[in-house]
């Protein structure tokens, strides 16, 4: 195992798995005791934090990656992506045993997908592996999911991150899966939280029932509301200290809303979609990138759908878009937003 130590101020350090994504294009996803057949094959490395800081420095913005490959076929083209993408690799862990991280994923005509995961190395990550000197000279820090004991690592890490630095949040299904109290010293760190929808009420809405008294309540005889919109889920947790909130709703819309009393709803880009398997990550690039150019909640938003529009035209991470792309998306938008 080896760390390389160089010490390389970035505006946005992503910590999460490293996986090389296997993708199989089918004409349908099959269920129990259903057969389908394969259309095509790609294989492209990914990982949410990590498309997520390539999204971002494809638009010119300094990045560096935390995550863990082992000495293999796998983890070399990880690693040659990241820096081909000019991503830093200088807080990139490398250890002499095991496997890398691998998903096998399925893509039907639609653009939906199923994904398997082998974690592999990504969840042996500790602590004294990680240079704290680069978490605090840096802007940002994206985290995403994991499945095992990197989790706990991100967790101690927190305790090293200082104030100046902004810590965003993507869980994704896994995490928003987990109890509430397993994440509590992570969410009250959260200075922007990134989640979709379903994410968002699997995580917190039993959890608000329940502290209020309303869980299981019959909603006829009570006379109250206990269905918690995703907006009013949003409005709560936003109480609880986390600055913003984006929720994001797949074709419908974004909403987000910050501290500030300020809610936003942006509609999303109308595109022919090829796959989706990256759009929640390109958003996510998009929006961070609005964030540190101080744009408006609504700006922010609409950047992130135009940047995740562009994504899912094409397969993974291929059709995120660069620098040049979004300036002269951002001229065609005016400076009134």
């Amino acid at each position: 195992m080896s760390i390389l130590d160089n010490n390389i101020p970035v505006d946005v350090i992503g910590f999460g798995a490293l996986n090389l994504d296997k993708m199989y294009y089918v004409n349908d996803i099959a269920c129990h005791d259903e057969e389908s057949y394969i259309k095509d094959f790609d294989s492209n490395p990914g990982g949410s934090a990590a498309n997520t800081i390539i999204g971002l420095s494809r638009l010119g913005v300094s990045t560096s990656y935390i995550g863990k490959i082992a000495d293999d076929e796998e983890g070399e083209m990880i690693e040659l992506n990241l820096i081909s993408e000019g991503v830093f690799v200088n807080n990139l862990i490398e250890s002499e045993k095991g496997n890398s991280g691998k998903v096998m994923g399925f893509i039907d005509e639609n653009g939906q997908r199923a994904l398997y995961v082998d974690s592999g190395v990504n969840d042996e990550i500790t602590i004294g592996e990680i240079n704290i000197e680069n978490i605090k000279n840096t802007k940002i820090i994206h985290y995403s999911s994991f499945f095992g004991n990197s989790f706990n690592t991100q967790l101690e890490l927190l305790d090293y991150i200082p104030d100046s630095v902004v810590l965003s949040l993507d869980p994704g299904m896994f995490y928003a899966k987990k109890n509430i109290k397993e994440l509590k010293k992570l969410l009250n760190r959260t200075n922007i939280l990134l989640i979709n929808e379903n994410e968002l009420k699997l995580l917190f809405k039993d959890y608000y029932l329940e502290i209020n008294g309303l869980k299981g309540s019959d909603n006829e005889s009570t006379g109250v509301d206990t269905s918690l919109s995703f907006k009013n889920i949003a409005r709560i947790v936003i109480k609880d200290g986390i600055e913003i909130i984006v929720v994001k709703r797949g074709e419908k819309s974004v909403f987000a809303i910050n501290n500030q009393n300020e809610e936003v709803e942006v509609p999303v880009f109308k595109t022919d979609v090829i796959d989706t398997t990256a759009a929640g990550d390109s958003f996510n690039a998009g929006f961070l990138y609005s964030f540190l150019k101080g744009y408006s909640l609504h700006k922010s938003c609409l950047i992130g759908n135009w940047v995740a529009s562009k994504c899912v035209e094409n397969i993974c991470t291929v059709g995120l878009p660069d620098k040049s792309q979004l300036e002269d998306f951002e001229k065609s938008i005016g400076t009134n937003i």
